[in-house]
């Protein structure tokens, strides 16, 4: 049992790129080509290759974190040098925004980072080369300036490293939206219950979510 503990959730930021775009997954540069799509299969996880998963991350999540790939590049390269970890990318979507996340905590706090996809991936250099072959441009700045498609912008120093709150209520009312569109009937009692549990509120939430979706102002 968790006392005192937050569960968050960390997605890289894709926005804009469809994945099921063949131009769009050539521009993602971002190690296995299919990662970082956290949010559409948060708020629609019947998308997954098994339908009736067990995938309900609103059940958990205390936040949601977005941070660019600029960030997560700078995270594996720190990563390989400090510690002599090399792995694809993908793993450290969540130690990207970990870094920055243990520096506001007080100082007795830990912080545990879990990942999907350990070694998943090509090597970061090969996926910059083939960003730059994409015209893609690929420097070092700010990273709130990367545009997915269009710009990685690699930190400069640690203190760069950032992340973007997702506010989760917005997540919650878009699972709620999909579930209502994807139902040929107005949801049942149980239906109510279900979804409830599954954002983590209740059912008065739920309610009004499905009252905005079929009757928008």
């Amino acid at each position: 049992m968790r006392v005192n503990t937050k569960i968050i959730g960390v997605s890289v930021d894709l926005r804009r790129l469809h994945m099921a775009s063949d131009g769009d997954f050539n521009r993602k540069s971002f190690t296995t080509d299919h990662t970082g799509f956290g949010v559409p299969f948060a708020v629609n996880p019947k998308r997954t290759d098994v339908p009736r998963n067990a995938a309900r991350p609103f059940r958990y999540m205390d936040r949601y974190l977005r941070v660019s790939q600029g960030e997560v590049f700078y995270a594996t390269e720190l990563l390989a040098a400090l510690e002599g970890i090399e792995r694809g990318p993908a793993g450290n979507t969540s130690l990207a925004a970990a870094l920055k996340l243990a520096r506001e905590l007080p100082e007795d706090n830990v912080v545990v980072q879990e990942t999907e996809y350990t070694g998943a991936g090509k090597h970061p250099t090969v996926r910059l080369t083939f960003a730059k072959d994409m015209g893609i441009e690929i420097r070092r700045g700010n990273p709130r300036g990367n545009l997915p498609g269009k710009k990685i912008i690699i930190p400069q120093t640690f203190a760069d490293l950032s992340y973007e709150e997702y506010p989760l209520q917005d997540l919650k009312k878009k699972r709620i939206e999909n579930a209502v569109q994807g139902s040929k009937t107005k949801l049942q009692d149980y239906e109510v219950q279900f979804l409830a549990e599954e954002v983590k509120a209740d059912t008065a939430f739920v309610m009004k979510a499905q009252r905005e979706t079929t009757h928008p102002q």
